[in-house]
């Protein structure tokens, strides 16, 4: 029963990040990815989320400038290390020593790393195994109206 509680702490954590991300994600860029899910090993925790360019991004990757778009979202997002830190941290009550964002295009995701003092508990990590050796939906986004949802995708 102990096991259980665990489990569902960790998967509950996972998903409350995830959740929380997308949030954050649409307050400050107007538009938030269309699913997320956590990952959490170690020290290490990784967001992955797909969709969520603007309007404006996907214009301009039209256009060629790739790098432009980036190099954009790398300096939103070095502004926005402590806010999201902090986030992370009071959601896992952890430090959060370090922070990393990157974007990748075609298909399009956003990969969130947050680097801890310490390695996460085994009901974490669990939950990010379990979520990776089942269909279950251990660490994904579960709130829909804060998912965007990309017309035709199924999702």
């Amino acid at each position: 029963m102990a096991e259980e509680r665990d489990a569902e702490r960790g998967s509950g954590l996972l998903s409350r990040i995830s959740n929380e991300m997308v949030k954050a994600q649409k307050e400050f860029w107007g538009k938030g990815p269309e699913a997320a899910k956590s990952y959490m090993f170690d020290d290490m925790l990784f967001i992955v989320m797909h969709g969520g360019l603007t309007a404006a991004e996907k214009t301009m990757l039209d256009f060629g400038h790739q790098d432009l778009v980036r190099q954009f979202r790398q300096t939103f997002e070095n502004e926005m290390t402590e806010r999201l830190s902090d986030m992370i941290g009071e959601l896992t009550g952890r430090k959060v020593l370090t922070y990393q964002s990157q974007i990748l295009f075609d298909p399009d995701r956003v990969v969130e790393l947050f680097i801890f003092d310490d390695d996460a508990n085994e009901s974490a990590r669990a939950a990010t195994a379990e979520g990776q050796l089942s269909e279950g939906e251990a660490g994904e986004a579960t709130v829909e109206e804060d998912l965007d949802q990309a017309a035709g995708s199924g999702r």
